[in-house]
Parts: structure tokens; C-alpha cells; sequence
């Protein structure tokens, strides 16, 4: 998935359907995001979910691995209405 061609639309409505779930407004997600922070995030995740994330955000290669899969794709196809 190449960043540039995400719709910023639907990247929107993805950080909004995240937000309202973890409980955080949408553009202080984005704000962390966009920092390489994951704080609000992984404090609304079960303490080994946000070890697992954390682990795999250490490894660039393992989230392009993982991002690149038919269920990444479909789960993001899903989450942002196309």
C-alpha cells in the first residue's frame, strides 16, 4: 500500500472509526501518528496486543510484510468503504 495513493477522505473516516474505538478525537490521533507515537492507541489495547504491536512497528520490514497481505488489504478496503 503506497501512502500517496490513499484517499485523504478515506484515511479520514478511517482515523475516525479508530478513534471512536480506542475512545481519542480523531485529530489527536492523527497528531501521534504522524510522530511516531502510538500512546492512546496501545492504552486502550489488552497489555499483550500492545507488546505485540509494539514489537512489530520496531521492525519496518515486518509491517511492509504484514500491510502487504490479502487480509491487510481487505481489512483496509473494508475499514475505509471501497
Amino acid at each position: 500500500m503506497d501512502k500517496k495513493n490513499i484517499d485523504p477522505n478515506k484515511l479520514s473516516g478511517l482515523l475516525s472509526v479508530v478513534s471512536r474505538k480506542i475512545g481519542v478525537p480523531p485529530e489527536q490521533l492523527r497528531r501521534e501518528l504522524q510522530e511516531g507515537k502510538f500512546d492512546s492507541a496501545l492504552s486502550a489495547m489488552d497489555q499483550n496486543d500492545a507488546a505485540k504491536f509494539r514489537q512489530a512497528v520496531s521492525n519496518p520490514q515486518l509491517v511492509e510484510k504484514l500491510m502487504s497481505t490479502p487480509q491487510a488489504k481487505a481489512l483496509y478496503k473494508k475499514l475505509s468503504g471501497e
